[in-house]
């Protein structure tokens, strides 16, 4: 890139070589994070910026607790499974305004509800099982699938119609005292006469090691859901720490040590990184220390944390071309798949495909607007430095190798930040877990009883949080939120609406950053309007979700 004065471009990026050092990774063994002078500062900046957000939510959320403790203590407490739903109605309404998602605390015990949880507010924990490469890892009664499906588990895994979860994994890691997990297994199938999309059996891995499918007793059956949503919400909530956080930072870490900060692609970089530094020091001192909050609801404690991501980060949640969105879907079979039917109703797909596709769109004119042509990447000494920097000294997993000769793979790797960011963050965390992925009695972050030995379970609530232990699991869980941020400069839809892009003299780049935000506004309205239809269904699923609302969720990782 031409800059007039190339002496003083040539001392900072020496001061930022200098300034800007990878540092030991924080929270388990994921991407480096920055230390030296510079690095030291940028950090204090962001957490700076990062505390006035978070004083914010947390001052939300002791004006609304003691409310919400009084209305269940004066019902009596937590007397039966329908008394949960005295912790969100009416309540939380400055820490949560959104609410609890439509039908979350009435349709849970669906089927249907828990099943369509995979496509919508977790999607990154399923996998279609191919029919020829995929084992089946466990059994189920053959009668049992029969009366289910009409089918055999064989054929149903040959129809390519068969989807596991795994989480058999957990069963290895430590716990908190006095709490306790399974780890559990769950097939889920798309029927071969409805195309519904249902569970069929779910093993426990721990204890007797039992299998419970929809034909168990409904209390059993419920308990088996339960005890699996407790480990999907660990999976979610501690893999966004390395699938968007770890990632997201060490890409940029590159750049803060090989591009300038005039430089075109570093300022669209820097952006979307707003107080990203904050998040892992604060996660570190706070909620995945020892005893920390963490510690105080999940089962699954600080330690295993790390081991999780340790474990995840180098061959799930670091790689970064195969977590391109459409790949990472096409690759678990969920999209696309050329060896078994379509999903009839894939609703994250739905709405986050339409929003990569726009991020997309103004990447693509952003890289055209200042490399008409290709021969230009090769000459930009510094854009090629950070292509090599990334995927050496930074060891950014699965990156693009160097040299960068197409402009596609710069629009990819742009996009692929972007929706880190703006779209993978906020699905897995942000105000998911309040809304709908965290919402009890269905979603426990811990289990306070083993899993049975027998079937025949008659009272749920002794394995559940009491009364205080779900106080806290709620108010954990709200300090991810970020309310204010709504309908605000620093929402998804105004995610380009920065003198970055309006103001960069580029007609073409002030073009394309208006028209994602009126793409982003038509998007958020179809969201807004979503409804039950006749059946009681939206996106063919019992409860309505708006999690990837571009007016609700902010461009950048926030928590």
């Amino acid at each position: 890139m031409f800059d007039p004065g190339p002496l003083e471009r040539s001392e900072e990026l020496k001061r930022n070589q200098a300034g800007y050092v990878y540092g030991p990774s924080l929270i388990g063994n994921t991407s480096y994070f920055p230390t030296g002078t510079l690095g030291n500062e940028l950090v204090a900046k962001d957490l700076a910026m990062w505390e006035q957000d978070a004083v914010y939510i947390q001052k939300a959320i002791a004006e609304d607790a003691p409310l919400a403790r009084e209305a269940l203590a004066n019902a009596g407490g937590l007397q039966n499974l329908s008394s949960y739903e005295l912790l969100y109605k009416n309540q939380w309404k400055n820490s949560n305004p959104t609410g609890v998602v439509p039908g979350g605390l009435t349709n849970y015990t669906q089927d249907l509800f828990f099943s369509m949880e995979r496509l919508s507010i977790n999607p990154s924990s399923v996998k279609r099982l191919h029919p020829e490469r995929d084992e089946l890892p466990f059994d189920v009664e053959k009668s049992i699938v029969l009366g289910l499906s009409g089918k055999s588990l064989v054929d149903l895994h040959a129809a390519g119609r068969l989807f596991l979860v795994d989480h058999s994994y957990q069963a290895k890691y430590p716990t908190v005292e006095g709490r306790y997990t399974a780890a559990c297994s769950a097939y889920f199938y798309i029927h071969p006469v409805t195309q519904d999309f249902l569970p069929l059996a779910i093993k426990t891995n721990a204890g007797s090691d039992l299998v419970y499918t929809p034909l168990d007793d409904e209390n059993d059956w419920l308990l088996a859901k339960i005890m699996f949503n407790s480990n999907d919400l660990f999976y979610a909530q501690v893999l966004h720490l390395g699938f968007s956080h770890a990632v997201a930072e060490i890409v940029h870490e590159a750049a803060l040590r090989t591009i300038s900060e005039r430089h075109p692609v570093r300022a669209f970089l820097d952006h979307l990184m707003l107080q990203a530094y904050a998040i892992r020091p604060e996660g570190e001192k706070l909620l995945f220390n020892p005893g920390g909050a963490f510690d105080q609801s999940f089962s699954l404690n600080s330690v295993a944390v790390r081991e999780f991501l340790g474990e995840f980060y180098p061959k799930v949640a670091g790689l970064f071309r195969a977590n391109f969105l459409r790949r990472f879907l096409t690759d678990r079979g969920l999209l696309d798949c050329s060896y078994g039917p379509a999903l009839a109703h894939f609703p994250f797909a739905q709405d986050a495909l339409a929003i990569v596709s726009s991020i997309r769109l103004l990447a693509t004119e952003f890289v055209n607007s200042y490399y008409p042509s290709e021969d230009l990447l090769g000459q930009d000494i510094e854009l090629q430095s950070w292509i090599l920097e990334a995927s050496h000294n930074a060891h950014v997993l699965d990156f693009p190798a160097s040299p960068l000769v197409s402009k596609d793979i710069l629009i990819s790797i742009l996009t692929q930040v972007a929706y880190l960011t703006g779209v993978n963050h906020h699905a897995l965390n942000g105000n998911t877990p309040s809304a709908a992925s965290a919402v009890l009695p269905f979603h426990p972050a811990a289990i306070y009883r083993p899993p049975p030995k027998v079937k025949g379970v008659k009272d749920l609530l002794p394995y559940l949080p009491n009364f205080n232990a779900s106080i806290a699991q709620v108010t954990l869980l709200l300090a991810f939120n970020r309310p204010k941020l709504s309908n605000s400069e620093r929402d998804l839809a105004n995610m380009f609406s920065s003198p970055v892009f309006l103001n960069s003299g580029a007609a073409a780049i002030v073009k394309a950053a208006q028209h994602f935000r009126d793409q982003m506004l038509r998007i958020s309205d179809g969201i807004q309007a979503r409804e039950f239809d006749k059946n009681g269904l939206a996106q063919g699923m019992p409860f309505i979700w708006r999690g990837l609302d571009p007016r609700n969720i902010p461009f950048f990782l926030t928590v």
